[in-house]
C-alpha cells in the first residue's frame, strides 16, 4: 500500500488532544475545537476509503459505493446531535450543506477555476438536470415549513408527521434515480459519471475496509464530544446552535470532498467539480434529510423540516442561482465571486439571527 503523506496525517493529532482537553485545561471550547479539527481527516479517509473500494467493484457500483457514502462523517455528527437532543443543529445543518455546496463550493472553485483556466465549459445538460432536480428537492423539503408559517397545523406532531411523508416521497425518487443509473442507456449514466475520476486501486480491499472501519468509529467519538460541547461553546463564544449548526458541522464534515471539487476545478475539470458539489447537494436533501427525520422519529426526538423564514428564503435564492449559473454550460471567475459574496451575506446574517 502505498501511503501518500498529506495535511491529514498532521490533522490526526488532533485526536488524542480532544480526549485529553480537559486533562490539558483547555476546557469544552478546546475540546469543541480538536474534535472538530479531528473530523476533517477522519472524513477524509472515509471518502479515499470509498474511492478504493469503488475502484476494485467497477465504475456503477463505485458510483453507488460514493453516492452512499459521499456525507457520512456529517450524517454521523447529525445522528449523534440527535441522540442528545440538539434538534436545532440538525436542522440548520441541512441548510448550511446545500448552501455550502452550491455558494461556498461552487464558488471557490469557479472562482480559481477562473483565474487559472479562464472561461470553464462543462456539460450544461448534466449540470441543468442536476439543478432541476435540486430545485424539486428544495422544494419538497421547504413545503411542510411553509404550510406551517401560512396555514398552521391543529396538533404539534402533525408537522413531523407531515415531514416524515415528505421524508418517503424523497427517498423513493433517491432509490429511483439510482436504479435509474444502473439501468440507463445513456453512454454515461450519473453513477458512472461519479465514479468517472476514480484511480486503479492502491489499496487492497481489506485495508479500505479496515480504513472506513476505523474512520468511521473515530467520527462517532469524535461526534460524541463535538455534540457534548455545543452549547458551552456556543454560550461562551457568542454563537447559536443555530449557527454553529449551519456553518461550521457542514464545513468539518464535507471539507475533504470541498478541497477535492476545488482543486479539480483548478485542473479545468469543472464536469467533475460540478458533479461533486451538486451530487453532495442532492445527497443531503434527496437522502440525508430523510434519513434523519425517520432517526428522529424511531428515537423518540420531535424532528420535522420546521426551517424558519430566512431559511426558507436563502434555499430558494440559491437554488435558483444555481440554475442561472450552470444554464449554459460556461463559468468565468467573476460568477464565483458572486456566488462567494452571497454566502458571506448569507453567513454573517445567520450569525446574527
Amino acid at each position: 500500500m502505498k501511503i501518500k503523506l498529506d495535511y491529514r496525517y498532521f490533522l490526526l493529532i488532533a485526536v488524542p488532544f480532544a480526549f485529553l482537553a480537559p486533562t490539558l485545561g483547555l476546557g469544552e471550547i478546546g475540546q469543541f475545537v480538536l474534535s472538530a479539527v479531528a473530523i476533517i481527516p477522519l472524513a477524509g479517509f472515509i471518502g479515499e476509503a470509498t474511492e478504493e473500494l469503488a475502484a476494485h467493484t467497477g465504475p456503477k457500483v463505485g458510483g453507488l459505493l460514493n453516492a452512499t457514502l459521499g456525507n457520512a462523517a456529517e450524517l454521523i455528527i447529525t445522528l449523534i446531535a440527535i441522540r442528545e437532543g440538539v434538534l436545532e443543529l440538525v436542522i440548520a445543518s441541512i441548510t448550511g450543506s446545500i448552501l455550502g455546496n452550491l455558494l461556498l463550493v461552487m464558488g471557490l472553485s469557479i472562482l480559481l477555476g477562473g483565474l487559472r483556466n479562464g472561461v470553464q465549459k462543462f456539460d450544461a445538460g448534466q449540470a441543468s438536470g442536476h439543478a432541476t432536480m435540486l430545485i424539486l428537492a428544495i422544494a419538497a423539503i421547504m413545503v411542510p415549513a411553509i404550510f406551517e408559517h401560512t396555514i398552521g397545523l391543529t396538533h404539534p406532531d402533525d408537522l413531523q408527521a407531515f415531514s416524515l411523508g415528505i421524508s418517503v416521497v424523497m427517498i423513493l425518487i433517491y432509490a429511483l434515480g439510482i436504479y435509474y443509473s444502473f439501468f440507463s442507456r445513456d453512454n454515461q449514466s450519473p453513477l458512472e459519471r461519479a465514479a468517472a475520476h476514480v484511480h486503479e486501486p492502491r489499496w487492497p480491499v481489506r485495508t479500505a475496509v479496515v480504513v472506513l472501519a476505523v474512520a468511521t468509529v473515530g467520527i462517532v467519538l469524535m461526534s460524541e464530544l463535538l455534540v457534548g460541547t455545543v452549547e458551552h461553546t456556543a454560550e461562551a463564544l457568542g454563537w447559536s446552535e443555530f449557527f454553529i449548526g449551519i456553518i461550521i458541522v457542514p464545513l468539518v464534515g464535507n471539507v475533504a470532498e470541498h478541497l477535492v471539487a476545488v482543486q479539480v476545478a483548478i485542473k479545468n475539470q469543472m464536469d467533475l467539480s460540478t458533479e461533486i458539489a451538486m451530487g453532495s447537494s442532492l445527497q443531503i436533501a434527496l437522502f440525508v434529510a430523510p434519513v434523519l427525520m425517520f432517526a428522529a422519529a424511531l428515537m423518540g426526538q420531535p424532528l420535522s423540516f420546521a426551517f424558519n423564514e430566512f431559511e426558507l428564503v436563502t434555499l430558494g435564492a440559491a437554488g435558483i442561482v444555481a440554475v442561472f449559473v450552470f444554464k449554459d454550460g460556461r463559468t468565468n471567475w467573476l460568477e464565483g465571486a458572486q456566488l462567494l459574496a452571497l454566502y458571506t451575506i448569507i453567513a454573517v446574517a445567520f450569525y446574527y439571527l
